[in-house]
């Protein structure tokens, strides 16, 4: 999934270039070929499909030179995460109605890739024998409220755990409840399943869009247009609500993969390589004074930057726009970009 837009990460992910298809780290490699580089590990790359919005299609082709263009797919219109998994779960299906499948975004991190490909490897295993909707659960490593939960039934000495309840990004008194009784992991937004599993829980939970989504010829020349004239009149709302948070059949599988979603700036901080006061830089050409804590990325990487007396703060600087905030502040950036839209001043930056 690689249709996000990424506004958090301004001023380097924008509209029209969001973050899945930016070098976030500065590892030389784009967060969704990343997670290419990572699945095709164990999945054959003519088995791999992105799900991407329409106008970032040229851009996934550009990035992913290995994928047929058949394999990536534009949805005409933001429709969140429950469309975007019957669609592409029907296009499968239509190519073989046995096959498991594994969704995963476009832009996390996974550090610990030899654990992450075991963890598929057993869920695929599972998916394949059972009716199980699978997900992976972060152990997690503090009471962090900017994730969802997931709550597992006790079942010692298992690899994989039914699913108790899901929770939305809880308040931190009650995030530290969920740390303290061991019985919590983060919700990674990863799942595995079986196509007639998937399928069947959408004709169960999300039946108005299983029936709109009858009509189309998946794999045709017809498929686009039937597309764009179903996804108008869909109903947008997350895989999460519409299916795993309703279905009795669904499954975790601890992991502790190293993972992050890098949903903001601080996160990607927190993952960067950082020197001796602590500032996370990616560039020959910065010196920084009195100044710890700081996370700085120049997109032109022979500009020369000074930065004196500044701790723990964020600054990004592009072709066409500079941020400069506390890294307390970067859950701001949403609102600094609908700042600039009302004011109309910031259209081309954005």
């Amino acid at each position: 999934m690689a249709g996000g837009i990424g506004s958090r990460f301004w001023p380097m992910s924008t509209q029209k270039y969001p973050k899945q298809f930016q070098d976030i780290l500065g590892t030389g490699r784009t967060m969704i070929q990343q997670t290419y580089d990572r699945i095709s590990q164990i999945v054959p790359k003519e088995n791999i499909y992105v799900i991407t919005n329409k106008e970032y299609v040229s851009l996934t082709e550009q990035q992913l030179p290995e994928l047929q263009p058949e394999n990536i797919v534009g949805e005409p219109m933001m429709k969140n995460t429950a469309a975007c998994n019957l669609y592409m779960a029907k296009k499968i299906a239509d190519k073989n109605a046995e096959a498991n499948m594994i969704v995963l975004p476009a832009d996390h991190l996974i550090l610990k890739e030899t654990v992450f490909l075991k963890k598929v490897e057993l869920a695929f295993e599972l998916a394949s024998k059972n009716d199980y909707l699978i997900t992976l659960g972060i152990t997690p490593t503090r009471p962090d409220t900017g994730y969802g939960y997931i709550q597992f039934e006790e079942n010692k000495n298992s690899d994989y755990y039914k699913v108790k309840t899901f929770t939305e990004k809880p308040n931190l008194e009650i995030a530290k409840t969920f740390l303290e009784s061991g019985d919590f992991l983060w919700n990674a937004g990863i799942f595995i399943w079986n196509v007639k599993s998937i399928l069947t829980a959408f004709d169960q939970h999300l039946e108005e869009m299983s029936q709109q989504f009858l009509s189309c010829e998946y794999n045709s020349n017809a498929e686009e247009q039937c597309i764009e004239l179903i996804y108008p009149k869909v109903n947008k709302i997350s895989i999460d609500n519409g299916i795993l948070e309703k279905a009795k059949n669904v499954y975790v599988i601890p992991a502790d993969l190293g993972w992050s979603d890098l949903g903001t700036w601080t996160s990607v901080y927190e993952n960067a390589q950082k020197d001796e006061n602590k500032n996370a830089i990616k560039s020959k050409h910065i010196l920084t004074y009195n100044s710890n804590g700081n996370i700085i990325r120049l997109k032109n990487n022979n500009k020369a930057a000074i930065i004196d007396g500044l701790n723990d703060y964020i600054i990004v600087d592009t072709d066409k726009a500079l941020l400069i905030c506390p890294r307390d502040n970067d859950h701001l950036i949403k609102e600094y970009i609908q700042d600039l839209k009302t004011e109309k001043k910031g259209e081309k930056f954005l």
